[in-house]
């Protein structure tokens, strides 16, 4: 029996339901199988009183410590954080708050091995758990913890010392693994570690009666992801604005939604554009299905679940050349990887507008990524860590 703990910061809640679905999703995959145990630790942030009365941390200080969710147990342990003062710090702050905590489970939950599924901050705080407890960690990286978090000065450090303390790594695309030696970690460490998809879930539709349904008459596009700069959605825009008729559905919300609907009325493409929010799998696989391009011009990624999940849908993907892009669109019938800037992606969206391919042809460059695969390939990464840890070591 190999009995897991997966750590993470980013997990679903009842206050918000698509926080980390991808990480969701690989839990239960590996759950699923044979001689696997898991139990999952998502860690409540909360900053002291009265602050923690904000809006935005009342509904997070109202949620069980403690739930069953299917055969899944789901810790959520609290621990402090100071926003904006001492963001540096959190890392620390993790461990100190889960450290005694991860001591009591441990009696009930003999786990072999932490899995950290983000450098920032849980794979610092599983670098000082892991080594409190004498058991193994693994780190997956998945993006933003090594391209944004990666090059704070106060945090990159702390980043780098989780990867060379750690037994081993994962990351989410060969260009991330490229970017994590870059910074100075281990190649020998590093695994690349693909995504899955729901293929039962993201798959074509009948787009002209989809289209229909949702009254969009000309083009229709897709760009998913949270509000913020480096997803691109203001290069989105001034894309549609070079694309008389075009319709784009942004989903998807975050701190930018304001000045964006503020650029769609200066560039006078307000009534062509729809913020929908952040919705459920369910939703956006129709709605990307629907849509005969989607559309991420992002500046920095591993690999975004949602270029996949698009490609499952039929749907071809115009991004830039960023992290894995190339990775997944790895054939002319998936998409195009131009330049991040508006001409070359609405030339980009023109093309494939005007010569679309079948949604079958398109759907086969996702096929490769399979849920089922990704938890095989996890599972047998993290016995080698344990079985790694019970070799005596030579004096």
């Amino acid at each position: 029996m190999l009995r897991v703990l997966t750590l993470s910061t980013l997990y679903p809640n009842a206050h918000q339901p698509t926080l980390g679905l991808f990480v969701e999703r690989q839990t239960r995959g590996l759950a699923a199988r044979e001689g696997v145990e898991v139990q999952v630790v998502a860690p409540v942030g909360l900053p002291v009183w009265p602050l923690s009365l904000h809006p935005h941390y009342a509904p997070l200080a109202r949620l069980p410590q403690r739930e069953n969710d299917g055969d899944l147990v789901i810790h959520r342990p609290r621990f402090r954080v100071w926003p904006v003062l001492n963001v540096p710090a959190a890392g620390a702050s993790l461990a100190r708050s889960l450290l005694p905590f991860l001591s009591d489970v441990r009696k009930r939950f003999r786990f072999d091995v932490i899995d950290a599924e983000f450098f920032w901050p849980d794979g610092v705080a599983a670098a000082q758990i892991a080594k409190a407890l004498g058991v193994p960690f693994s780190v997956k990286a998945r993006g933003s913890d090594i391209y944004h978090w990666g090059d704070q000065p106060r945090i990159g450090h702390q980043v780098r010392q989780a990867a060379l303390a750690a037994d081993g790594l994962l990351a989410v695309s060969d260009s991330l693994k490229a970017e994590m030696v870059a910074r100075g970690m281990p190649a020998d460490k590093i695994r690349v570690h693909h995504t899955g998809v729901d293929l039962d879930l993201y798959r074509p539709v009948d787009r002209a009666a989809a289209k229909d349904a949702l009254g969009a008459d000309g083009p229709l596009l897709a760009t998913v992801g949270a509000l913020i700069e480096r997803k691109g959605q203001s290069f989105a825009l001034d894309t549609l604005a070079r694309l008389p008729g075009a319709t784009l559905l942004l989903i998807g919300d975050g701190p930018d939604r304001a000045a964006l609907k503020a650029q769609a009325e200066t560039l006078g493409i307000a009534k062509r554009v729809r913020f929908l929010g952040a919705l459920p799998p369910e939703e956006v696989a129709q709605l990307v299905a629907a849509a005969e391009v989607m559309l991420l011009p992002t500046r920095a990624e591993g690999i975004a679940n949602v270029w996949v999940e698009a490609l499952a849908c039929g749907t071809p993907v115009v991004t830039c050349d960023a992290g894995g892009a190339r990775e997944v669109i790895d054939r002319p019938q998936a998409g195009r990887v131009v330049a991040r800037h508006a001409d070359a992606l609405a030339e980009a969206v023109r093309e494939l507008l005007i010569h679309a391919p079948e949604p079958e042809e398109v759907r086969r460059s996702a096929e490769r990524f399979s849920w089922e695969r990704n938890a095989e390939e996890l599972e047998a990464h993290l016995k080698s860590l344990v079985q790694s840890a019970q070799i005596p070591r030579s004096s």
